[in-house]
């Protein structure tokens, strides 16, 4: 599949380049960047000098991509809003278009307003787009030619939380999740907060109480629990921590019933058991950031707290991969019927 990439010069669009260089089916033919145009794509990503990497980084209009007979399949790796600007222009011409902005993660462009703080510049497309999570969602471009790629928080709670939730193993309220995410969860745009000083050394919680990936995480949870009537509403507190990638996150959630670890690894063995990229952790062992550096894999461990009638999930991945880039992948493998691990091993 020829592919392109639309804003490849943030830490997301870096990590797909390399990830499509690699590819055994995929051939990235354009990278576009505003602020790069002209220079060599090898000379911005010095790890990949020396791999036959020919590409210059371009800044093609809109309507120029629109016309772009040599990629089929457009990535876009660029902020909320603009997504959109280039998106339905693609999708009009007949392209494909995976997402990793929160343009098209939402149903609602209500939601997308009181979180985002601005209207949604494509309602008409907010239904028609699939949530690109291959472990719990159906993906092919018969289903839509539009995939939204997950954001990295609501990826490290969904997986391990929402099938628990629909196999009444959860109850649906007190549910609390905490994340610690790696500084190039903020982005590339420089920033006095995010100064080597300001970060080293240090930790805090930042977005309270209404951070913009709660809205995808309530909503995915609502309707990945089969109850289209209620609405999960969950406490959700991310901190920077002193890292530069991945997420780590504890969900803590009452038991609905008996309290039974084993149920829980049950019903995450029957579900995942089979993909390539949700890793089961044994009884006693924690994921840990630096165990998924690097990989498209989240790590999920469950410890049953007696004391409280609660279970502690614990996930842990790669904010760049699993979290951003690689699942995009993942998700093109899916849709075009590729090996589901095909250039993420």
């Amino acid at each position: 599949m020829k592919t392109c990439i639309i804003g490849a010069s943030g830490y997301s669009g870096r990590e797909l380049v390399c990830l499509l260089l690699d590819h055994p089916h995929a051939t990235l033919e354009r990278v576009t960047s505003r602020s790069l145009e002209g220079k060599k794509v090898e000379d911005c990503i010095p790890k990949l000098r020396g791999k036959g990497c020919e590409l210059s980084f371009s800044n093609p209009s809109i309507e120029e991509l629109s016309r772009d007979e040599g990629s089929e399949l457009f990535f876009l790796a660029l902020p909320h809003g603009t997504a959109a600007e280039y998106a339905v222009p693609l999708l009009e011409a007949g392209k494909k278009v995976i997402d990793l902005s929160a343009d098209f993660r939402l149903n609602c462009p209500e939601t997308y307003e009181e979180f985002y703080g601005q209207p949604h510049p494509a309602p008409e497309w907010l239904e028609k787009a699939s949530y690109g999570l291959p472990e719990l969602h159906e993906l092919s471009w018969e289903i839509s030619p539009l995939i939204a790629s997950p954001g990295c928080y609501p990826t490290s709670i969904l997986i391990p939380l929402s099938i628990l939730l629909r196999e009444n193993i959860v109850k649906k309220e007190g549910i609390v999740a905490n994340s610690m995410s790696g500084i190039s969860g903020a982005g590339r745009n420089a920033s006095e907060k995010l100064l080597y000083c300001e970060r080293n050394e240090s930790a805090g919680a930042y977005g309270l109480p209404k951070h913009r990936h709660l809205s995808e995480i309530e909503e995915q949870l609502s309707l990945l629990s089969m109850n289209s009537t209620e609405k999960v509403v969950i406490s959700f507190h991310p901190h920077l921590a002193p890292m530069s990638r991945g997420i780590c996150t504890t969900v803590s959630v009452p038991a609905e019933g008996e309290l039974d670890r084993q149920k829980v690894v049950d019903c995450w063995n029957r579900i995942f058991g089979h993909r390539p990229f949700v890793n089961l952790l044994p009884e006693g062992e924690f994921p840990d950031v630096a165990h998924v550096t690097g990989t498209n894999r989240i790590d999920l461990s469950v410890h049953a707290d007696s004391r409280t009638g609660r279970y502690v999930l614990c996930s842990a991945e790669d904010n760049l991969i699993k979290g951003a880039g690689g699942q995009a992948i993942q998700s093109m493998n899916v849709c075009q019927g590729y090996e589901e691990g095909a250039g993420l091993r």
